[in-house]
């Protein structure tokens, strides 16, 4: 019999070396792979949140920029168009990040952003100043914010500060019978938010390709998808990767988001490695529209199992047979890791087929199993999902937390 001692001692060197691995992986496996941007233009939420507490409207107080959605839609609800626009054009950094303003009014306030931001960009591209770095990034900033400035982009939520963060609808979101959002993973950022190479591997591909993929899969339901790069991600190799901390915020901000989407049509989750453990701390503060939430390359959802997510929504997880995330130890120890391993049969999540993904960032590949099936989620055609087994107990209603 080992000595209780000797057992704590062999248990503490598991613990490390488990630890342990998980940096090597995350390392030397392409966990990361993008740069924390230098240069970026301070912060100005401040200014502009003293700004639109200090103004007023026939002399009533505006709501909180951190008011409930509710309330804030019910008090746009009780002003004239006028009055909206006047708002939108005087605060755009307040109404286009404000849940419960309407859709259409964010678009226009984060057109207005935008272009600030693009003149900002334009006037440090041309500062000789700037290191070569630093020049490089002003240009990438600057093409960022021209393409998002396309006619027919919906900028939904944007904010150009720091990393920068981003959110965009592809479909009509206030029409929409099924609306689907996709929260991404590490290194999501304004520059990884579009890609040109490997473009289904960034925020806006994978949404673009998801809304093509459900269309194609039910052309008479009216479907919308929002590309979520609106949190802030771990960057780089460190801790924050292996921690929740900065999931937790992102939950709050998902949740606040689910709140206040237009309608009443039914909502999906569709999350990508860390973007996982962002769905798995907002599962049980997520209103009852979201009906499904479906996890991809998950290195875990900061729960023992899909029914400790206490959600009413249904959990579907996926893995391509060659995603290098299957190597990283599940565990949580002190806060470092994220729990069980979604794909494991003691999870409880209804288990999906991944054929073709090829890999940690291929989920949302045109032509794959594991796209056509978030499609399915998407629209509700749950009876045609294809299953990761050959039988078809993902579909059953006594699989997972239904």
């Amino acid at each position: 019999m080992t000595p209780p001692l000797a057992f704590h001692r062999l248990t503490g060197w598991r613990t490390v070396l488990a630890l342990s691995v998980v940096f090597v992986l995350l390392t030397t496996t392409g966990w990361t792979s993008g740069k924390r941007p230098r240069g970026a233009p301070r912060d100005t939420w401040a200014a502009a949140t003293a700004a639109w507490r200090t103004d007023r409207l026939d002399g009533r107080a505006l709501p909180e920029p951190t008011a409930p959605p509710a309330a804030v839609a019910a008090f746009f609800a009780a002003l004239r168009p006028a009055q909206r626009t006047r708002l939108a054009d005087a605060h755009p950094l307040i109404v286009g990040n404000l849940d419960g303003a309407p859709v259409a009014l964010r678009y226009r306030a984060n057109r207005i952003t935008l272009h600030h931001a693009l003149a900002t960009e334009r006037v440090r591209v041309g500062d000789r100043g700037l290191s070569t770095e630093g020049h490089l990034e002003a240009v990438r900033r600057a093409h960022r914010f021209e393409a998002l400035l396309s006619r027919d982009r919906q900028v939904l939520a944007f904010d150009p500060s720091g990393q920068g963060r981003v959110a965009e609808v592809f479909g009509d979101l206030v029409r929409a019978q099924r609306i689907s959002v996709v929260v991404p993973g590490v290194d999501t950022n304004l520059l990884t938010y579009q890609r040109t190479a490997r473009r289904y591997t960034a925020p806006y591909g994978m949404a673009e390709s998801l809304h093509a993929a459900e269309r194609e899969a039910a052309p008479g339901v009216r479907t919308a998808v929002i590309a979520w790069a609106d949190y802030t991600a771990p960057s780089g190799v460190g801790v924050d990767a292996a921690t929740g901390r900065l999931a937790a915020s992102g939950a709050l901000r998902l949740v606040a988001l689910a709140e206040a989407l237009p309608g009443s049509s039914r909502v999906s989750l569709f999350c990508h490695s860390y973007g996982s453990v962002v769905c798995g701390l907002a599962a049980r503060r997520l209103p009852g529209r979201v009906t499904d939430i479906a996890v991809a390359g998950s290195p875990g959802m900061r729960a023992e199992t899909a029914a400790a997510l206490d959600t009413g929504a249904r959990v579907w997880a996926m893995r391509d047979a060659d995603d290098w995330i299957a190597d990283v130890p599940y565990l949580d120890v002190g806060g470092l890791g994220h729990g069980t391993d979604p794909v494991a049969p003691e999870f409880g999540a209804r288990l999906l087929s991944a054929t073709g993904a090829a890999g940690h960032g291929g989920y949302f590949l045109p032509g794959t199993e594991s796209l056509r099936n978030f499609a399915r989620i998407g629209v509700g055609a749950y009876e045609s999902v294809s299953c990761a087994g050959a039988d078809d107990a993902c579909r059953s209603e006594s699989s997972g937390a239904a």
